[in-house]
């Protein structure tokens, strides 16, 4: 699937008051039990449709509108979805070169289409996790050291 969706450009101010205000109205129907919620609008031409949307999306698109309320930029990719090497190094914002040489060494699973990498997007985040993860330990632990000979942090 290659079908993901990109903005790359912040929301304007009026764009993020818009969401803020669209995230909080939404989020009341995040309450219910059901599996399903229906959504009744009108079209520009004053037509009425009705929509019905899993809970499911409706949690996801809460959380996006919450995002843009913030004034974030906003994307959205299949956990499933491959990514060319440098999709995956600015996902980890790292350069190419470098993100091939993890691929080489083993770092993160890829596969080859004729000469291309391709990577799952799952995997990349699986890595920066990980490496997340050892990252925290290592400053939990420096913080520990600072701590043991009272340097004042």
């Amino acid at each position: 699937m290659h079908a993901t969706i990109t903005n790359t450009t912040l929301p304007s101010a009026d764009e993020s008051a818009i969401a803020r205000e669209s995230s909080r109205s939404l989020a009341v129907a995040l309450d219910s039990r059901s599996d399903t919620q229906q959504f009744d609008f009108k079209t520009d031409k004053g037509e009425l449709h009705s929509v019905t949307l899993p809970t499911s999306a409706l949690r996801l698109l809460v959380e996006v509108l919450a995002e843009i309320g913030q004034g974030n930029a906003v994307s959205i990719i299949p956990i499933h979805a491959e990514l060319t090497t440098q999709e995956a190094a600015d996902l980890l914002n790292v350069s190419r070169p470098y993100l091939v040489q993890l691929l080489e060494k083993g770092e993160i699973p890829f596969r080859k289409v004729n000469t291309h990498r391709r990577v799952l997007y799952q995997d990349v985040v699986s890595y920066k996790q990980r490496i997340d993860d050892e990252r925290r330990k290592a400053l939990d632990e420096l913080a520990a050291q600072a701590q043991e000979l009272d340097m004042g942090y």
